[in-house]
């Protein structure tokens, strides 16, 4: 992946009358990068993508592909092409006439439309499937056809919006290799809209997390799960547990705070004194039966709910003297807690981080105030 930017948004902004579906976004895209756009339903993704492809002009802001400005280019004369949620082949064509069908459209003679459906089908793992209609095909099959069909015609950009968001898990699984095989094979520019976060992290170089239009953070799925940069970050990429804390003392990275009636202690670069969030992985919490009188800082709990995932237990964890019940993780090898079970929650002061909770949280990198949805 060259750091060449394959793709650029210059400030670009849409509104739907008075709604505003995308603020000011600024973003590049590298050449031969995987990017996600991720964000709940409403967050203005979509409408993103469709700008890139060039079925919607946006408000303000310009497009650049390879540099050059498109904005104004009508989508069937610029390099990209798109995969939709729902395959939307051609029933009255076989799997060769639908792959083929932007060649034909272009002029290619029949010889390299031959050899460039061949390798196409063959890129998707589907090669001896030419003469098959769409009702032979399994909704897996339909989505590598329709991925084949955007591939044959060599876009630049491939924009994939929710492409696996019909098919059950087990085919979504075996789909999400495939488009990373596909991604390493080809070199080519993905650009993928999902409200999967799971799919997101396990597909992506970069993630761009997406909230009311706006951009609330850009990173790789580690620097995106490990370290959020708001609130909404933290709660939509790996649902982990926001507490409010009070930072009393700060000594380099060691940092003292306040929770739910008792003394803490933290490590986190670069924190103040004052009102902050406390952000933890549910599965950073350690839960224990509570056996014994609990110490003067220990937290203990009741346990509300409990949820067997496979690979362990879930847990909401009702703290005393703190609003909001604690997610919490535990493997599956752990003894299992019941229902009302009083239990005491630790954690690592390395396994935490806080952000800042004030008015200028944004630029702090901190949490954001709630926004109306808006369309996608």
């Amino acid at each position: 992946m060259s750091g060449e930017a394959r793709v650029r948004l210059e400030g670009v902004s849409h509104r739907f009358g008075d709604v505003t579906a995308l603020r000011e976004m600024k973003l590049d895209v590298a050449d031969g990068e995987l990017l996600t756009l991720l964000g709940p339903s409403g967050c203005g993704k979509t409408t993103l993508l469709r700008i890139i492809a060039g079925f919607e002009r946006p408000t303000t802001g310009r497009v650049l592909l390879a540099g050059e400005d498109v904005t104004d280019r009508p989508a069937h004369r610029r390099a990209t092409n798109m995969v939709f949620q729902r395959s939307t082949l051609f029933p009255h064509l076989d799997v060769f006439g639908n792959v083929a069908f932007g060649l034909r459209v272009a002029g290619v003679p029949r010889a390299e439309q031959r050899e460039r459906v061949r390798e196409a089908l063959q890129l998707v793992s589907l090669e001896g499937y030419e003469h098959r209609r769409s009702h032979e095909l399994s909704g897996g099959q339909m989505q590598r056809i329709a991925l084949a069909r955007a591939l044959v015609n060599r876009p630049q950009v491939l924009l994939l919006d929710e492409p696996l968001a019909a098919l059950d898990l087990k085919i979504r699984l075996d789909m999400e290799a495939e488009l990373r095989r596909v991604h390493r094979e080809t070199g080519a520019t993905f650009l993928y809209v999902t409200h999967d976060q799971r799919e997101a992290m396990a597909l992506s170089d970069r993630i761009v997390v997406m909230n009311a239009g706006a951009v609330e953070q850009v990173g790789t799925p580690a620097e995106v799960y490990g370290r959020p940069a708001s609130t909404f970050a933290a709660r939509f990429v790996g649902d982990a547990n926001v507490l409010p804390v009070d930072v009393l003392d700060v000594s380099g990275d060691e940092v003292s705070v306040a929770l739910a009636e008792r003394r803490r202690q933290v490590t986190c670069a670069g924190a103040r004194g004052g009102p902050a969030w406390l952000v933890l992985r549910p599965e950073a919490v350690q839960v224990g039966r509570l056996a014994r009188e609990a110490g003067a800082d220990e937290l203990t709990g009741v346990v509300r709910d409990v949820a067997f995932r496979g690979t362990g237990f879930q847990y909401r964890i009702a703290v005393d003297a703190l609003e909001t019940e604690l997610k919490a993780e535990a493997p599956a090898s752990s003894p299992e807690l019941a229902v009302d079970e009083r239990v005491t929650v630790d954690w690592t002061p390395s396994a935490c981080w806080l952000l800042p909770r004030d008015d200028d949280a944004r630029a702090a990198g901190g949490p954001l105030p709630t926004r109306q949805e808006t369309p996608a």
